[in-house]
């Protein structure tokens, strides 16, 4: 659709009279008048102005998009994979890095050529207006669009590229929570980004795998796709006969058909980042159990993979045990992994209470990617600028666990980091480009702006501003800038040497 058309109707009305006889117009005009349209909407009295059709991110300035604020996604989706994919094979080659020599958990690329399989979808979008609206947009990717209403009327729709952009019948007022139900349908895309690194939904050997990060869960359903726009998530997934489907949080219900295809129902109370919601779809063996204090444990392994995986994975209690030690109470009311064939996917990634890892993880991988449920997912950051929080964090999450478990001290972990010539390629606080937001530096280096605020601090205060930044930025965002104003206020020190040199400077210290 590249003018604004009609694609439902429900119900006549005044409102929506006027509407349609606007949205005809626009087909001669020029999509400028939307602005205009907006008075006209609200007859109620409300005159709205379009929302942005992006927020700026330094690196991503279309991703995301303003005047709303997401509360709630319903997804349900029915995939048929393609005919020629099965249950057993390997696929390519394995690319890119998943181990820790430098990106733990991105980058690099796997064999994705096949098809995509037919994905159907319905996205119920609950919403809080943050303005008066009289459009707004969400990103899309690739899909087709055969329906979409705002508080149950037809909206005028129109695409352009991965913006859809939602013209209500009426305007919608500031404050005011409202519905949008989107029909889609069509085969789903896997993106490349700028690193060369594959994201999107992801072919696998016998179904699919969808990793948002950054920009990829616009490929699998509409929204507010960026990091600073959490909410809360149903998914249900009707998958055929043998397969089965996974996601984030909790499994609450199972339902076959008589035709033998199932529905996976799955349910995330906590916000999350649409980047980190994931769809796994394969003949994996699962497996539930609980942490010592209770948090339910759920893991799902491609069969081919459930002995390498095994011993790894049995440590999940024991690592989330430690997690809540050294960073506080953990923030989600269940945990677990998803462990696809090695060639499925080139990287790990920490998709909320759930990662997914490309084969048997080491154990240093598993303790990043678990440590991420609290660097990266409860405290999300606020820009994809803000990424070395996330990473920083989690590989120092590795150091301090080969220090209690391994008998490797931080201080020789920092020195590694500190010897290897690629983490100065630039500050981790400051990416040239897209493509470097998982480079290196944002791990290694930011490990190092972590161990140097221990250095500064001391032990005991250190963990205390773990421990209360976790707490303070529980289930929201944060930047940077909040950061640094956070040690510098609980810790009662100027940390600037720590901020220049380590942080944001340009060049390698002298000394370690």
């Amino acid at each position: 659709m590249d003018q604004w058309t009609r694609v439902r109707r429900t119900a006549p009305s005044v409102a929506g009279t006027v509407a349609v006889a606007i949205a005809a117009a626009t087909l001669l005009g020029s999509l400028t008048s939307c602005t205009s349209l907006g008075g006209l909407g609200g007859l109620g009295g409300v005159s709205g102005t379009p929302g942005a059709s992006g927020v700026r991110d330094p690196y991503f300035p279309r991703l995301g998009n303003g005047g709303y604020d997401v509360q709630h996604y319903t997804l349900t989706l029915d995939y048929a994979p393609d005919p020629g994919q099965g249950n057993s094979g390997e696929r390519g080659g394995r690319g890119g890095r998943a181990d820790h020599g430098g990106r733990a958990d991105h980058g690099g690329r796997a064999d994705h050529g096949g098809p995509a399989g037919r994905l159907t979808g319905t996205a119920e979008i609950t919403a809080r207006a943050t303005q008066d609206l009289s459009a707004f947009n969400l990103d899309l990717h690739g899909l087709d669009v055969s329906s979409a209403t705002v508080e149950g009327a037809e909206a005028a729709v129109n695409r352009a590229g991965n913006e859809l952009t939602l013209r209500p019948d009426a305007d919608l007022t500031e404050g005011e929570t409202f519905t949008t139900v989107v029909r889609y349908s069509g085969n789903p895309a896997t993106i490349t980004d700028a690193d060369n690194s594959q994201e999107g939904w992801l072919t696998t050997a016998d179904g699919a795998v969808a990793l948002g990060q950054p920009t990829g869960s616009m490929a699998w359903f509409p929204g507010n796709h960026h990091p600073s726009d959490k909410a809360s998530y149903d998914i249900t997934v009707t998958v055929p006969k043998g397969l089965k489907a996974i996601s984030n949080g909790e499994l609450k219900s199972e339902r076959r058909a008589k035709d033998g295809r199932t529905a996976f129902a799955w349910r995330s109370g906590e916000p999350m980042a649409s980047y980190l919601a994931t769809v796994a779809i394969g003949a994996y063996e699962t497996k539930t159990s609980r942490t010592p204090s209770g948090v339910p444990v759920y893991t799902a392994v491609d069969p081919t993979v459930t002995k390498g995986s095994a011993k790894v994975l049995a440590t999940v209690p024991d690592v989330m045990e430690w997690g809540v030690k050294n960073f506080g109470p953990y923030p989600f009311s269940s945990t677990g992994a998803i462990v696809e064939r090695g060639n499925d996917s080139a990287y790990a990634l920490e998709t909320q209470t759930k990662p997914v890892f490309p084969g048997a993880p080491n154990q240093g991988l598993l303790v990043h990617e678990l440590a991420h449920q609290w660097f990266g997912n409860s405290v999300t950051p606020k820009s994809w600028r803000d990424m070395w929080l996330s990473e920083g964090f989690a590989t120092y999450a590795e150091w301090m666990w080969a220090e209690d478990f391994e008998n490797i001290p931080v201080r020789a972990s920092f020195r590694r980091a500190f010897d290897e010539k690629a983490n100065w390629a630039f500050p981790p606080a400051n990416p040239p480009t897209a493509a470097h937001i998982s480079d290196e530096p944002v791990y290694g280096r930011g490990a190092m702006v972590i161990h140097k605020i221990r250095e500064a601090v001391g032990d005991d205060a250190f963990y205390d501003i773990v421990r209360g930044w976790t707490a303070a930025h529980r289930h929201g965002n944060a930047s940077t800038d909040d950061f640094t104003a956070y040690v510098e206020r609980k810790s009662g020190k100027d940390l600037k040497d720590v901020w220049d040199t380590w942080l944001y400077g340009q060049d390698k210290p002298t000394a370690r």
